[in-house]
């Protein structure tokens, strides 16, 4: 990563309370624009001794490296990620209690996911690495197209930037999501795509005539149910899923229809890429109907990459650093839990960590995707303790010094 624009080294970062960050950031809207978002983390960064610059996708970024060249060049480079948007609309923020006492911020954005970036903050502006270096780049729209880490990765330029984007040359990846500080190393994948069957239209007196291209869906719906009967399930992610979500077909009632589109949801697991599961489905659809009909599938267009399955060996020193980081801080998911944290799991969602990968990846952060009474994540109830809020901060604070002591 290139220190032009990022000037001197920061000056040592001043004490930082990730709870009252996090109170200031959640009545923040940024479901919109996050321009109000961006500014308040710029302004929180540069008051701790940070030294934030904003590149040409939106994404803020910093680094702190160890003093000593050598002891810089020769440790890993952590990258810290999340994101500031929001998805809509915006709810306002409220300070309360649980059922169990336990005092929580409600509000759009409380754990999805300025609630991990309070906790990664806290850990970014606490840490002295003795070697290596740890960078913080937050991304201005994980919630639409992830045009702020595709550029982080590619370096490429975007429709809405004025110019090239240095990408962050990380070794290893640390994404902030609501996981109820457990660490995630691995997520499915999400693609979509159009399947197009093309026949010949006729008059539906003389159905022979023409190429029904209506008729033709049943088989390659058949298809569809068959694609995984072979797949093999991924040990932490079990089997991908195929989803017929949509299908159109016919322009009149007399008519043999020349054209049927079926619209489907993929839900990978690795190794399969975005490119891979279109070619595979093409030739599967297109050995199943008749062969009078033209087939094509294509995935649904957009600027960035889809999100692809990722998953990082549960033995990486990553996982077992923020793992043992977790667990002696000692958080329990609830009052009565059982359950330890630093749970070495899947993620729920798919995530712009699969960007990242195949280098090292974890996603960490306190929240729920979900719990025991429904959605809570993109939710109106969404919600975020505050006390996992501290533990999720002290664990990433625990796992920086281990990492890069």
């Amino acid at each position: 990563m290139s220190d032009a624009e990022g000037g001197d080294e920061p000056a040592p970062a001043t004490e930082f309370d990730p709870v009252a960050f996090l109170a200031e950031a959640v009545p923040i809207a940024s479901h919109e624009s996050v321009d109000g978002m961006r500014e308040f983390l710029v302004e929180t960064l540069a008051d701790h001794g940070a030294d934030p610059w904003v590149d040409n996708a939106g994404n803020v970024r910093a680094t702190r490296r160890a003093p000593d060249a050598d002891a810089a060049a020769e440790g890993p480079h952590l990258v810290l990620n999340t994101h500031i948007d929001t998805v809509p609309p915006h709810v306002p923020f409220e300070r309360g209690t649980d059922d169990l006492g336990n005092e929580v911020f409600r509000g759009r954005g409380s754990c999805d996911a300025k609630g991990p970036l309070a906790a990664l903050l806290s850990g970014f502006l606490a840490v002295e690495p003795a070697r290596g270096a740890v960078t913080l780049a937050v991304t201005p729209d994980e919630e639409t197209l992830s045009t702020g880490a595709d550029a982080l990765v590619r370096g490429r330029d975007a429709d809405h930037t004025e110019g090239p984007v240095d990408p962050v040359d990380g070794d290893l990846f640390l994404v902030g999501e609501p996981t109820d500080c457990d660490v995630c190393v691995a997520a499915r994948g999400r693609f979509e795509g159009t399947l197009t069957l093309s026949g010949s239209a006729a008059h539906a007196a003389e159905p022979d005539s023409g190429v029904n291209a209506v008729a033709a869906l049943e088989d390659a719906l058949a298809a569809v149910r068959r694609f995984d009967d072979d797949a093999e399930a991924h040990s932490m992610l079990g089997a991908p899923t195929l989803v017929p979500t949509g299908v159109t077909g016919g322009e009149a009632t007399n008519q043999v229809p020349a054209a049927a589109t079926i619209t489907l949801d993929r839900r990978s697991v690795p190794p399969e890429t975005a490119e891979g599961f279109r070619s595979e489905l093409e030739s599967a659809v297109r050995a199943a109907v008749d062969d009078a009909v033209e087939v094509s599938f294509e995935l649904t267009e957009r600027p960035t990459p889809f999100l692809e399955a990722f998953d990082t060996h549960p033995d990486h020193a990553l996982v077992g650093g923020v793992s043992e980081a977790a667990r002696a801080v000692g958080g329990d998911a609830t009052a009565d839990s059982t359950d330890p944290d630093g749970e070495v799991r899947p993620f729920g969602a798919a995530t712009e960590a699969s960007y990242f990968s195949p280098a090292p990846t974890v996603v960490f952060g306190p929240g729920h995707l979900a719990d025991e009474e429904g959605a809570v994540a993109h939710s109106e109830r969404e919600y975020v303790r505050v006390n996992r809020v501290r533990d999720a901060a002290a664990t990433v604070r625990r796992a920086l010094d281990s990492l890069l002591g």
